[in-house]
């Protein structure tokens, strides 16, 4: 049985697992959402260069209601920080950095994942959108992709077998990470690296309508020891 736990314990985990990723002299986009957490998680003993793609890098954690600068947002409008050293630019500068293959690394959320790594994750049927924004470029232009979500939206499969949703970009996705596992997409499909604590393997395929390779080398995903 999975092990239940309230919303922003799942969030935390896994904004902590991401930042585990990343490694000293980064240079790391953020979405916006949950992804966005992973500033509060990464290692203070290491740089990493979290980006915003309307014109700085340098984010600093999240702020607290008694902290927020209403002039100092992200790309999605929500309040940030910034840390010493930080450096502002102007927008197409920033894309010139994303496009140009500077950006290391970029986490992302999705509304669909498929085994082919195709992300659909820019519109909600029924709902107006401007537009997929800059995830168009990030995707293609980072050199790894992570996807950071939970694993089902009111208890349907996230990551299919195809997506029905219009795609963001094609093949791009390389490692997803959930409350429920890490997953690699591999040349085999999705690939189950790690699980979390108290879940199972079956209850990670209960939860995934893609076919799920488990790795040979299956450990328990790390978690903070103060969730």
């Amino acid at each position: 049985m999975t092990v239940q736990r309230e919303r922003h314990q799942i969030r935390r985990m896994i904004a902590w697992r991401v930042a585990q990723e990343l490694n000293d002299g980064d240079v790391v986009n953020l979405g916006i959402g949950l992804p966005s957490l992973v500033a509060n998680e990464t290692n203070s003993d290491i740089e990493i260069l979290l980006q915003a793609e309307n014109g700085l890098i340098g984010i600093g954690e999240m702020p607290d209601e008694e902290n927020v600068d209403p002039d100092l947002v992200n790309a999605g409008g929500q309040p940030i920080t910034a840390t010493a050293g930080a450096c502002y630019f102007n927008s197409a500068d920033s894309f010139a950095i994303i496009r140009g293959g500077h950006v290391d690394a970029t986490v992302l959320g999705a509304l669909q994942v498929d085994e082919q790594g195709n992300l659909a994750n820019w519109i909600i049927p029924g709902k107006m959108v401007p537009g997929m924004g800059g995830a168009m470029d990030l995707v293609v232009g980072a050199k790894k992709v992570i996807v950071a979500m939970e694993h089902t939206v009111k208890g349907k499969a996230k990551l299919l077998k195809h997506c029905s949703l219009p795609l963001t970009a094609a093949n791009q996705v390389n490692l997803i990470i959930t409350e429920l596992g890490v997953i690699e997409i591999t040349d085999q499909g999705m690939m189950l690296l790690e699980i979390a604590p108290g879940v199972t393997v079956e209850d990670v395929a209960a939860a995934t309508e893609a076919t799920l390779h488990i790795s040979s080398n299956l450990t328990e995903m790390p978690i903070p020891t103060n969730l």
